[in-house]
């Protein structure tokens, strides 16, 4: 039996059976993997697995993060590597590990949504050897408590927000999350209180730096209804919600900026983070973007 306030599992999470990132998983879904990921579920890979090498286990250690922030980040894009301790070969191992996730995901994304090959664009790697319980953050900043993705120097616009994580726990423990409500009824819930986006600012937080592009209507509401979210305290604690464990081992895909999710524990995650083109999707109007925009009668970009 569910406990009160949830869901059975299968209605947020669709099971896929693989054990290979070079080929295609199967399956047995009532509909494809693209229509599910795009309704909002999660895409989840039991088998899944991305292994280390011997010499690469050595970075299963919390001290590998140099404490400035709260993962190692690496850009395929440009070879650079932040926020990791150690001498120049042990970064170079370090850049090469995620280098290899980087490119295992983006194929596995490719084979699984061929939709979506030719229009994805990678972001940064990040591998999180940090335990998430009992890390001390403001409400802001808290992923323990339920949230939609939103990036408060990085402006989406016309793009969504493709993440996929892998546990790569060494001692058992699984990535515990807490899976909210669609995004629809979020965006019942919040949308009105948005405040108005004051006149210019975008321009200016532009110039100033402070934003890496213009902050688009779309990006205001995004970043409103996170934070607005996560100081809800009735909210959290009230909401239709399933906890569930990805257990090492496993991999799972999701539009971070559509399912609401919390990250309540867990140690030693890899995470690759895509982006995608509104139009690209099979289905546009169920992107977060369209649907804030039916609900306030507008358009936002």
């Amino acid at each position: 039996m569910q406990p009160a306030g949830s869901r059975d599992i299968a209605e947020v999470v669709e099971t896929l059976d693989t054990t290979r990132w070079d080929v295609p998983p199967a399956s047995n879904g009532r509909v494809p993997p693209v229509e599910a990921l795009e309704d909002g579920k999660v895409l989840y890979f039991p088998r899944l697995l991305f292994e280390l090498s011997g010499s690469e286990r050595r970075f299963l250690s919390p001290e590998v993060a140099d404490g400035t922030a709260k993962n190692v980040s690496f850009d395929a894009r440009t070879g650079e590597l932040r926020h990791a301790t150690g001498d120049a070969e042990d970064h170079a191992a370090i850049a090469a590990m995620m280098r290899r996730y980087h490119d295992y995901t983006r194929r596995f994304v490719e084979l699984l949504l061929p939709q979506y090959a030719g229009a994805l664009v990678p972001g940064r790697t990040s591998y999180r050897p940090v335990e998430i319980e009992g890390r001390p953050a403001s409400p802001r900043k808290d992923d323990t408590r339920l949230h939609i993705d939103a990036f408060p120097s990085t402006p989406m616009g016309a793009r969504r927000i493709l993440r996929v994580f892998s546990n790569v726990n060494p001692d058992g423990h699984g990535r515990h999350w807490r899976i909210g409500a669609p995004f629809e009824d979020v965006a019942q819930r919040f949308a009105r209180s948005v405040p108005a986006q004051v006149p210019g600012s975008a321009f200016l937080f532009n110039a100033l730096g402070v934003t890496k592009g213009r902050r688009t209507g779309y990006d205001h509401a995004m970043l409103a209804i996170h934070d607005t979210m996560k100081a809800d305290e009735t909210y959290q604690a009230g909401v239709l919600q399933n906890d569930f464990d990805f257990p090492p081992g496993s991999t799972w895909i999701v539009f971070t900026d559509k399912t609401s999710h919390a990250a309540m524990s867990g140690q030693y995650l890899f995470e690759q983070t895509f982006y995608l083109p509104v139009e690209a999707m099979a289905s546009a109007a169920k992107s977060p973007l369209r649907i804030l925009e039916r609900a306030g009668g507008r358009p936002l970009l």
